[in-house]
């Protein structure tokens, strides 16, 4: 990669490394994975950086939904079901509804999920969303209903409350 456009590369992640890892967190549910998953995504631009450097943040998004979707493919025959339920601390305030939040949307499929994250957390509109994803308009528009639909069948309390699913 030549100079200039490894000073941009880097110039970018600095400059967009705290929105993009929030949006792997929320495609992951968990910090070091989302770590991960941004940092494989990062490594998969560098080569394609010279065509998109104009206009690169909707491709990177799209690479960590993939990626995402990939992973969690490759991942869930490992997840395993138990008859006891771990003891959990006690939570401040507000802090149970986002947990609540997490496990509900770490329980929607990973299409679903992605467009929730893009839409309603990183605020892409549906033209964006179906860009980013490589999908019809009218596709995020269903996954985006069936989501909502499920997480306020998930989450009855928290439909009252919008201000804690923003939080």
């Amino acid at each position: 990669m030549p100079a200039s456009d490894e000073q941009d590369f880097e110039e970018f992640v600095v400059a967009r490394r705290a929105a993009l890892l929030r949006t792997a967190y929320l495609l992951t549910g968990q910090v070091e994975d989302a770590e991960d998953l941004l940092q494989t995504a990062l490594v998969k631009v560098v080569p394609h950086w010279r065509r998109i450097r104009d206009r690169p943040e909707p491709y990177v998004r799209q690479v960590l939904v993939r990626e995402s979707v990939s992973r969690w493919r490759r991942r869930r025959w490992r997840e395993v079901t138990t008859d006891e339920v771990p003891e959990s601390a006690a939570r401040e305030s507000g802090a149970e509804d986002r947990e609540d939040l997490r496990r509900a949307l770490r329980a929607l499929p990973p299409r679903q999920r992605a467009v929730v994250v893009l839409r309603y957390f990183e605020d892409l509109t549906e033209a964006q969303t179906a860009e980013a994803l490589g999908i019809a308009v009218g596709t995020v528009k269903s996954q985006a209903r069936d989501a909502l639909a499920r997480l306020r069948r998930d989450l009855p309390a928290l439909v009252e409350e919008p201000s804690v699913v923003r939080g």
